[in-house]
Parts: C-alpha cells; sequence; structure tokens
C-alpha cells in the first residue's frame, strides 16, 4: 500500500472486526514527527505517547516535535536524521517509540490480532522497528520485498530482551566482508520490565522456492507465508530468467513466475494469497488451493480508515467508477530496482511533467543503498537522488534514468508531502493493486467513500460461517 496507507486506523478497524490487522512499519519514525508538527488533531499521538514504558524519550519526542495547531503550510517539516550503520541513541528511541505508539493505537479497544508489515529492503531500521512493536503486544510480523532469513531469529532473542544483529546488504562488499546493525533492547529498558511475547512470521514470497529457503534455512521458525500475486501492488518481484519489457514497457511475466502453490502446501505451514483478492469467489478458490485464507490491500487502500490523502481516494475512487483508472508496472520507478505499481493520478509523478519538474533530492533516505567505498568504509546512495551526486558515489547515471523518489513521494500520498518553495508541496505518487479498477464497487449508492467493515462484508458474508478468520491485512 505505501507508507502510511495501512495505519492505525485501518488495523485496528480490521482487527476489531475479527481479522488480521495490518499496520505498515515503514518510516514510522518520519509518520510520528510529521503528525505531532501537524498538531496530532484528536490527540492519539499524544496519548499512545503517554502510554510510552519509554517515559523519557516519549516526552522528549513530544516536546520537540509537537506544534500547537499544527506548523504553517509553507513551513518545512523537521526532519528526524537518516539512518546509518551508527545510528544514534535518540534516532533508536524514536524508531521504538513510532513503532509502539503505531501498534498500541491499533490494538487499542479490541481483543483482535494486529500485525507489523516490514519490507527486508529497509533494513537499518529494522531491529528498533520490531522491538518497539513488540513492547505494544504486536501480534505478527510480515516481512517481503527480499528474503528475510534472519528475522525469525531476531523475534526469538528481543523476546528474550537479548541483543540482536543483522547482517547488512552492502553494494560491492569484498567476500566474507559482513556490515552489521545492532541492538540491545536493555539499552533502552530493563531487561523484564516489560514482558515481551514473540510474535508469529509470516514471510511474504512470490515463488515455493523462496518459501522452501525460509522454511528450512530461515534462523528460527517461519510461521506461515503470505504468497503474493504478480496483480499485487506496490513493489512486485522481477520476472524470472530475466526482464524483457510489453510494448508499454511493463515487464513481462509467464507461467514461470506463478507460484506453484502445491509445493507451498507441502511444507505444512498456513499460507494465505495475495493480489486481486477482494472478491467472494478468490477467497473460496483460495480454500480450495489449500490457503487458509487471503490478504487484502488495494481495497482497503481507497476506504475510510486508510491513510491515504482524502484528495487521492477521490480522484481514484472517481476513475474507477468511470472506468478510467490506468495501472502501470514501472520498471524504472523504485530505486530498489523492483518493478513497481503506479496509478496515473493527476498531480502526481505519474505524469512526466510533474516528474520533470520536480528537482531530484534525497531528504529521508529509507531507500538508499549501502555501498563500498575504496577506503572500505560504508557510503549511501540512492538512484533516485541528484544524479550527479548519484555519479560521484560510483553509482552509474544510467540506473538513476526515471528512478522516483518514493519516500518524498508516499508521504506525500498521505498527506504529510513537505513544503517546497513557491508555496507547493512534494508531488505524490499513489501505488495499488490491479484490482484498483474496481474499488468504486464498494461505494455505496449515494455516497462517495466507503468503511473497511463494508469489503470485509462483501467478500466474508456470503460464505459464512466457513470463512471465519479468513481474511486480513
Amino acid at each position: 500500500m505505501g507508507i502510511g496507507v495501512s495505519n492505525w486506523q485501518l488495523a485496528r478497524a480490521v482487527a476489531a472486526a475479527g481479522q488480521l490487522g495490518v499496520v505498515s512499519g515503514t518510516a514510522l519514525n518520519t509518520i510520528l514527527i510529521r503528525r505531532l508538527q501537524q498538531g496530532d488533531p484528536g490527540g492519539a499521538m499524544r496519548w499512545a505517547l503517554d502510554q510510552c514504558p519509554l517515559r523519557a524519550a516519549a516526552d522528549r519526542i513530544a516536546a520537540r516535535y509537537f506544534v500547537s495547531g499544527g506548523k504553517a503550510a509553507d513551513r518545512r517539516f523537521a526532519h528526524a536524521p537518516m539512518f546509518n550503520t551508527t545510528p544514534s541513541h535518540e534516532l533508536l528511541e524514536l524508531t521504538v517509540v513510532a513503532n509502539y505508539v503505531e501498534v498500541r493505537l491499533a490494538k487499542e479497544g479490541h481483543s483482535g490480532v494486529v500485525g507489523l508489515n516490514l519490507l527486508e529492503k529497509i533494513q537499518l531500521p529494522t531491529l528498533a522497528s520490531l522491538f518497539g512493536a513488540m513492547l505494544a503486544g504486536v501480534d505478527c510480523v510480515l516481512m517481503g520485498a527480499g528474503i528475510p532469513r534472519a528475522i525469525p531469529g531476531v523475534l526469538d532473542a528481543l523476546a528474550a530482551w537479548q541483543p540482536v544483529k543483522l547482517n547488512l546488504a552492502v553494494v560491492g562488499a569484498a567476500a566474507g566482508e559482513e556490515t552489521m546493525a545492532h541492538f540491545d533492547p536493555t539499552a533502552f529498558l530493563p531487561a523484564g520490565s516489560v514482558p515481551l511475547r514473540r510474535p508469529a512470521f509470516l514471510a511474504i514470497v512470490s515463488s515455493s522456492t523462496l518459501a522452501t529457503t525460509l522454511a528450512r534455512k530461515a534462523s528460527g521458525h517461519v510461521d506461515g507465508f503470505v504468497v503474493e500475486g504478480l496483480s499485487a501492488g506496490g513493489h512486485n518481484a522481477p520476472p524470472r530468467g530475466g526482464t524483457t519489457l510489453s510494448a508499454r514497457g511493463e515487464p513481462v511475466y509467464g507461467p514461470r513466475d506463478e507460484a506453484d502453490l502445491a509445493a507451498i502446501r507441502a511444507l505444512g505451514r498456513p499460507f494465505w494469497l495475495a493480489g486481486s483478492c477482494a472478491f467472494p469467489a478468490r477467497l473460496r478458490a483460495a480454500h480450495a488451493l489449500g490457503a487458509a485464507g487471503v490478504q487484502i490491500g488495494t481495497a482497503f487502500a481507497f476506504c475510510e480508515e486508510s491513510g491515504l490523502d482524502p484528495a487521492v481516494k477521490n480522484a481514484v475512487l472517481a476513475q474507477s467508477a468511470a472506468g478510467s483508472t490506468t495501472l502501470f508496472t514501472d520498471p524504472r520507478a523504485s530505486p530498489t530496482g523492483l518493478p513497481f505499481k503506479v496509478v496515473d493520478v493527476a498531480g502526481t509523478v505519474s505524469r512526466d511533467d510533474v516528474y520533470a519538474a520536480r528537482e531530484r533530492a534525497c531528504d529521508l533516505g529509507y531507500l538508499r543503498q549501502l555501498y563500498r567505498r575504496e577506503d572500505g568504509t560504508t557510503g549511501y546512495r540512492c538512484p533516485a537522488e541528484p544524479i550527479a551526486d548519484f555519479e560521484k558515489k560510483g553509482g552509474d547515471p544510467a540506473d538513476a534514468v526515471g528512478r522516483k523518489c518514493l519516500c518524498n513521494g508516499l508521504f506525500a500520498a498521505i498527506g504529510l508531502g513537505d513544503a517546497l518553495p513557491g508555496g507547493k508541496t512534494e508531488p505524490a505518487i499513489v501505488t495499488a493493486g490491479a484490482d484498483v479498477a474496481e474499488v468504486a464497487r464498494f461505494v455505496p449508492p449515494g455516497k462517495t467513500s466507503y468503511p473497511a467493515a463494508d469489503v470485509l462484508r462483501f467478500v466474508i458474508e456470503a460464505l459464512q460461517p466457513a470463512c471465519a478468520g479468513a481474511v486480513g491485512r
């Protein structure tokens, strides 16, 4: 869904309805401080900060970033430092607290199940994010966009208040050379001061080969899999055997890119199907194939509780109702190099003129690559940063062509875009799955929006009672 779309309100609504509600854990440290700088309407951030066991840190964050009434629209947000391999204690505290806040709010007022979704590609905040979510009692961790082999063991260790580490991917690293991220939970709270429960771990995969590797070689137990199909939104796996582009410029997928569900079923662990699954027939088919249920993203992304800016929701719902939705699987947009689905929306960087007019900048840095400098130290670069800067850092300028700043664009899509000179704000980028063309089907007659509960009713109620507990996000 992108940064902050599957937020605490949406996760709470889905979990309260008896399904797995999942919050996006990407960039929560920046989300928290930007919400505070917008004045924290409704006071939810400050309420959750008051519950946080890291009392001194929570108080410092509120004192530093909260702006009563909200900052002026033309004033830039105050930024947290970008992550590196040796983050400050204060940055780690902020990340722990931010993940606690989001999960704590998602779990408030019901006894349902809440998960946290992280991207394996964004490694530097991972350990602190997991600890913060566990402090709030997260029930499940989901991770894809890579091979999260180390995460089950990390969860085991954190639940026992033990120090953890994560091997970081560094471009150009010498054979046998390792760069590690380290995190010690006892540097933030005394061991055992808060009961920690090891959450279930679900790996997001697109192939039986990856599922088998994780089931057999992960550092701890993998509790299940979300099997993501080619129509799912956000990042997609590249085609197996190399990328060929269609006449439209999209990656061409074939039978080899379809997951072998029989092989995944043979692993003996529950699995869920993802990608255009918000239909009763898809849920019924998933059960027939041996799946425990389905994961729904796009249908929830445009519901009332999601974090998307209302203007973005309205534009996409209007396109869907008019039958004019255009979705493009862009092989160049993401700095990660993975294909990324982009919805064509006026005023966003899906339009060539908007993209060309935006001055390149990398001031959030979540998707920066770590690379080995000639002197053996670690550097940071992003194909979406100014091309001259990327080239100075040893990047191939050809790799920068067409790259879009997902960090700033996805923040803009949830109404947290930064101010730019001339009274402008960062332009948004909107991602969704292939069924975005049909989201208007959830809007009741005479209405312009729909709640998450309507999605659940549409998918599940016709199949009750057999499908209770079958849908999650």
